[in-house]
């Protein structure tokens, strides 16, 4: 199937702040020179925000880090998790159309879709509360036929169950996921035959149902309202105050490692007093130094430096606490000087050395 970025697209992207340091933490994840790894969850974070994956998005992501447009836009579009056209705002409905579904009435479903919702996949609803498409296997062919609803599977649907289901939403409703004829999860519908001693001391739900049930948000895309323990391989929780009870109750734990978080004291630099680096209006005879051989520096970000007046690696070379503070605050994204070694590499570049990174992008062209 061709994926094609859709026609209309918003003029920008930014995540909100909360999403932001979200996708800051992920990239430590990752080792010098492979923060390109972090490319799939900050695109699924970039969708969640907005519902589908724009264009300024990808690019934003791409910008982050460091990496060609191209190659994000080439992770976007080859994975069918990720929405390349505006999607209902309420949900989008993925219905499993592979063969055991297919047999079991999948095509019912789809009906259901055609009728109730947009009679072609991926057109909005006319009050633009739903989409719909179908996708392969979804791994749940023992509740056939099923589909896959925000985060949560609707199983052992019927035509007439699931049209329910979608005027519950509609209305503001969020039906109780998993199989909708009474099974407990994929027994057999005769009931079980073996280990039914535990059958009268279940819960109510299955696990999984049971956890949808509690959150009570099966269809919500995250909105930056949640405090998620954003470093946890570093011992750095989230700094909004609702995470304070968390992180107390925990105390015990994390406190040995709460000790190298404080370690990147960058802080203190990036609060330093400002103070205006050498410019230049223009580049220097010879032309302007592929600034791109910098470890996260892609073709905007080099734009962006050549707009603030830098062109060479001995101007970068030459930044102390003030001026590099002073472009800090005139980036998009602050700390990448610091986190990246941009004055370390570009020292390097500048003696006429070669850093490892760039002599990858020389061999692979990973900036073009």
């Amino acid at each position: 199937m061709l994926r094609r970025l859709h026609h209309e697209q918003p003029d920008s992207f930014a995540f909100t702040p909360a999403n932001q340091a979200w996708a800051e933490a992920q990239i430590t994840k990752y080792p010098e020179g492979r923060q390109a790894s972090a490319i799939i969850p900050l695109l699924w974070r970039a969708q969640e925000q907005e519902g589908w994956l724009t264009r300024p998005a990808i690019e934003y992501v791409a910008d982050m880090l460091g990496m060609a447009h191209i190659r994000a836009l080439e992770v976007a579009s080859f994975y069918f998790m990720f929405q390349l056209q505006p999607v209902g705002s309420v949900a989008n409905i993925q219905i499993c159309g592979t063969t055991t579904c297919m047999i079991c009435g999948s095509g019912d479903l789809i009906a259901v879709c055609r009728e109730k919702i947009a009679p072609k996949p991926h057109m909005l609803s006319a009050d633009g509360k739903f989409t719909w498409e179908e996708v392969e296997c979804l791994g749940a062919c023992a509740n056939a036929p099923m589909a896959q609803i925000g985060k949560d599977y609707y199983e052992d649907l019927t035509a007439e169950r699931f049209a329910v289901i979608l005027d519950e939403l509609a209305a503001g409703k969020v039906p109780v996921p998993g199989p909708q004829n009474g099974r407990y999860s994929s027994e057999p519908e005769s009931g079980l035959v073996a280990l039914t001693e535990f059958e009268s001391g279940r819960t109510q739900y299955n696990a999984s149902v049971a956890r949808a049930v509690e959150l009570g948000d099966t269809v919500k895309r995250i909105d930056g309202t949640e405090v998620p323990i954003l470093t946890p391989w570093l011992g750095k929780s989230s700094e909004k105050p609702a995470a304070a009870p968390a992180a107390k109750a925990k105390a015990p734990a994390p406190k040995p490692a709460a000790k190298p978080a404080a370690a990147p004291k960058a802080a203190p630099a990036a609060e330093a007093e400002e103070a205006e680096p050498e410019l230049l209006t223009a580049a220097r005879e010879g032309g302007a130094d592929d600034l791109k051989l910098l470890k996260g520096v892609g073709p905007k970000l080099e734009q962006t430096l050549n707009e603030l007046g830098f062109f060479h690696f001995d101007q970068i070379a030459a930044w102390g606490p003030a001026e590099i503070a002073w472009v800090d605050n005139r980036l998009t994204f602050k700390g990448r000087i610091t986190r990246d070694g941009w004055v370390e590499q570009a020292g390097k570049l500048a003696a006429g050395e070669e850093t490892e990174f760039a002599k990858r992008a020389k061999k692979d062209k990973i900036y073009d």
